[in-house]
């Protein structure tokens, strides 16, 4: 009977010690804040990274914004006019993955680093996002020119047309990269683009990729120019998902990405509605 209640407690102290072990864990875990920038905002960067890279619903997200791509496409090809047929595109995260940058930043703490994204844009190892290889290609065999307009700068030129070229997209020469010189806002340059050729689509993750209606806009205004557009989207403006950054971010910030940490964090938190 000793023996039995002695064993008893042994158990007892064994399970309390690796209960306050789990415990310590946790507390030292949570305590390891990344340091420059809140936790909140760097593990949501860190998450939408896992998401982008493992879960296969982004895949169908990615592979249903393709597949409607190439029926609006075919529409537009079945009613060519004089003008020769244009896409003009985004970058990244409309057909190139930079998720690994995205979670280099959230482990190391920080919202962004353009030197950290320049190392990574130069290595030109950025993986296309699922079908949108075979819809650019097939683009390209029907003869529409494909305009990549980023705003990645000039200097990212040199790994910007390795990535592409590694992967095989459609890039018959350089002037079809279009990267950002003097302005962030797109509009310019698809306005030149559109001198010679007829744009059938507008692709991108971001709503500045389809029209100055949407470039620099508060949380509530970039709403309502979504509601004002809401017949163009999945005919002649393809989105794609970005759940990591975006002018989205800046608006929420009133475009001010330098205040401190714990401000944005406040920002975020008192604009997210819970149910209690």
């Amino acid at each position: 009977m000793i023996y039995h209640m002695k064993k008893n407690y042994l158990l007892i102290g064994v399970a309390a010690l690796l209960l306050g072990g789990c415990c310590a864990t946790k507390t030292s875990t949570a305590a390891q804040a990344p340091k420059g920038e809140s936790a909140l905002i760097a593990n949501g960067k860190l998450w939408s990274s896992y998401f982008q890279q493992n879960a296969a619903e982004y895949e169908a997200l990615c592979l249903q914004a393709f597949n409607v791509a190439q029926l609006r496409l075919d529409e537009a090809l079945a009613k060519k006019g004089d003008k020769p047929l244009a896409i003009v595109t985004d970058i990244d995260e409309t057909f190139l993955d930079n998720s690994p940058f995205e979670a280099y930043c959230a482990k190391q703490g920080i919202s962004y680093s353009q030197e950290a994204w320049e190392e990574w844009t130069v290595l030109g190892d950025a993986k296309p996002l699922a079908g949108a290889l075979d819809f650019f290609k097939y683009a390209d065999s029907k003869g529409v020119a494909i305009f990549y307009v980023t705003n990645r700068l000039e200097k990212e030129c040199e790994g910007t047309a390795k990535n592409l070229r590694k992967y095989n997209f459609p890039f018959p020469s350089d002037s079809r990269l279009i990267l950002r010189t003097a302005e962030k806002s797109k509009e310019n340059r698809r306005l030149q683009i559109a001198k010679d050729y007829d744009i059938v689509l507008l692709m991108g993750d971001n709503l500045s990729d389809f029209a100055k209606d949407f470039d620099s806009r508060t949380p509530e205004g970039r709403s309502e120019a979504v509601h004002n557009n809401r017949n163009e989207f999945g005919k002649r403006f393809i989105i794609l998902p970005n759940y990591s950054y975006g002018d989205w971010e800046g608006a929420a910030y009133g475009n001010k990405y330098s205040i401190p940490a714990e401000q944005k964090e406040l920002i975020i938190k008192n604009k997210t509605k819970a149910f209690k």
